[in-house]
């Protein structure tokens, strides 16, 4: 692994970790990173966002339009796929894959897109039903923006994934269900990725900094904190909420 880990000169990044329909709090957090950046010596500013816009928060459908057209202006950005959009993506492909998403935390992204999801539980209606409904609500954008998010992208000698990668196997050969899921292989190993992996996936009260790999999912759903990893040159620090 990097001893030194590094982005380019000229580059200044903020990664920023799980969202899960807290729309406030990303909008604190972008807030704060837009004065943060203010007057930084940077050619290029540029936003990471490591998956898990939606789910068990109040707020996905707003989530994904600040993040659709309401950024700063002055950043690049990049989205990876998370786990849930994953699950969110399988259930418009396959109704039978209801369940899934709705044990982790689907019920309220549907609320978030105006779906009656009241309604459909009482009279029982069948998981097509539910996807029906879900795409009439869904805006084309929000679905096109679903459907297009990366798996995993790399700068200087920091590599961004959603969950982790798979000991062992080069970062250009990570299975997607890796990518997306995996936990305890990747969490626990402690050899070198060829890169500083960053992810989300899986929280902690306060950023996980390991020689490594730097975890971000800092549970904003449950303690309020969303955390940005900011990287410049040599540096790396931290803005939260």
């Amino acid at each position: 692994m990097p001893e030194h880990p590094s982005v380019p000169p000229g580059d200044l990044l903020y990664v920023i970790g799980d969202i899960h329909g807290c729309a406030d709090l990303l909008t604190d957090l972008l807030h704060q990173i837009e004065r943060d950046a203010a007057g930084k010596d940077a050619d290029r500013k540029r936003l990471i966002f490591v998956g898990d816009y939606v789910d068990r928060g109040p707020d996905s459908r707003r989530v994904i339009e600040i993040l659709i057209a309401q950024r700063p202006a002055s950043f690049q950005a990049s989205f990876l796929k998370g786990n849930h959009e994953a699950l969110l993506l399988d259930f418009l492909a396959d109704a039978e894959r209801l369940r899934a998403w709705r044990i982790n935390g689907g019920d309220a992204t549907m609320l978030s897109y105006g779906v009656d999801v009241a309604g459909l539980e009482r009279t029982a209606a069948p998981p097509e039903d539910w996807r029906a409904a879900l795409k009439d609500a869904l805006p084309q954008s929000h679905a096109a923006f679903f459907e297009t998010l990366a798996l995993q992208a790399s700068v200087g000698d920091y590599h961004f994934v959603h969950a982790g990668v798979l000991p062992g196997v080069p970062l250009d050969a990570q299975h997607e269900d890796d990518l997306l899921w995996i936990r305890e292989e990747f969490l626990n190993y402690r050899g070198a990725f060829g890169k500083v992996v960053v992810h989300g996936h899986t929280p902690c009260k306060l950023p996980d900094k390991r020689a490594n790999r730097i975890g971000i999912d800092t549970g904003a759903v449950f303690t309020g904190r969303l955390t940005a990893l900011k990287l410049k040159g040599g540096e790396q620090s931290f803005l939260h909420t």
